[in-house]
C-alpha cells in the first residue's frame, strides 16, 4: 500500500510539472538571437521570399537592435534585467517581422537577382 501511494503521488509531481517544461522555449542568448535572425534575412533574401525592400528594412531594424545593445552594453559590463527583457521583446518582435515576412507570398519578380 505504502509503495502505491508513493507511486501514484510520483505520478503526480511529474504530470504537474510536464506542462512548464513542455511550453517553456529554450532560452537564447542575446548574440544567439542575433545570429539566427541575420541567418533567416540571409536565407530569405538568397531563397527570393524577401525581396530587396523587404531585406533592407529588416537588417535596418537589426542594425538599430545591434546599437541598442552595445549603448546598454557601454553602461556597463552586464545587461541589466530590465535591458534584457527590453531586448527580448524587441528581438521577438523583429523575428515574428522577418517570419512574415518571408511567409508573405511575395517573392522577387527577376530570377536574375538570385545567387547561384
Amino acid at each position: 500500500m505504502n509503495k502505491l501511494t508513493l507511486m501514484i503521488a510520483g505520478l503526480g509531481i511529474a504530470t504537474a510539472a510536464l506542462p512548464a517544461t513542455a511550453s517553456a522555449a529554450p532560452w537564447q542568448s542575446v548574440n544567439q538571437r542575433q545570429a539566427n535572425i541575420e541567418r533567416r534575412i540571409d536565407v530569405g533574401v538568397r531563397s527570393g521570399s524577401l525581396d530587396r525592400r523587404e531585406a533592407r528594412s529588416l537588417r535596418i531594424q537589426y542594425r538599430r537592435l545591434v546599437r541598442l545593445e552595445a549603448r546598454y552594453r557601454s553602461s556597463g559590463h552586464r545587461l541589466t534585467r530590465g535591458e534584457r527583457r527590453i531586448l527580448e521583446r524587441r528581438y521577438d518582435a523583429l523575428s515574428r517581422q522577418v517570419a512574415r515576412q518571408r511567409h508573405d507570398r511575395q517573392h522577387r519578380r527577376y530570377a536574375s537577382y538570385r545567387r547561384r
